[in-house]
C-alpha cells in the first residue's frame, strides 16, 4: 500500500497457479492414479482457473506440450479434446 487511497479492506491476496505448477500439482497428487482420475482433475483445475481469469490459452498449450510425452496415443488424442474444449472458455 503506497497511499490510503490504495487501502482497500478485507483484500484477500488471489492465488494464482501457472500452467508449470498446476502439471507439478497434478503429478504429485495423482502419481500412480488411474488415467481417468488424472484427466478428470486436469479438466476440472484448469476450468476453474480459466474462469478465474489465472490461466491463459498459451498456459493451456504449455501444459498439454508438459504432459503430452508421458501419454500414448490415444491418451494425447484425449488430452488434446480437453485442452481444445478449455481454450473455448
Amino acid at each position: 500500500m503506497k497511499s490510503f487511497k490504495d487501502y482497500a479492506p478485507n483484500e484477500t491476496p488471489v492465488q494464482t497457479a501457472s500452467a508449470e505448477e498446476l502439471t507439478r500439482k497434478i503429478i504429485s497428487q495423482y502419481n500412480g492414479k488411474s488415467n481417468a482420475d488424472m484427466l478428470k482433475n486436469i479438466l476440472s483445475e484448469a476450468e476453474k482457473s480459466k474462469r478465474a481469469g489465472t490461466l491463459s490459452n498459451e498456459e493451456i498449450e504449455v501444459f498439454y506440450q508438459s504432459f503430452a510425452p508421458m501419454l500414448d496415443s490415444s491418451q494425447r488424442k484425449r488430452l488434446r479434446a480437453v485442452v481444445d474444449k478449455l481454450k473455448e472458455i
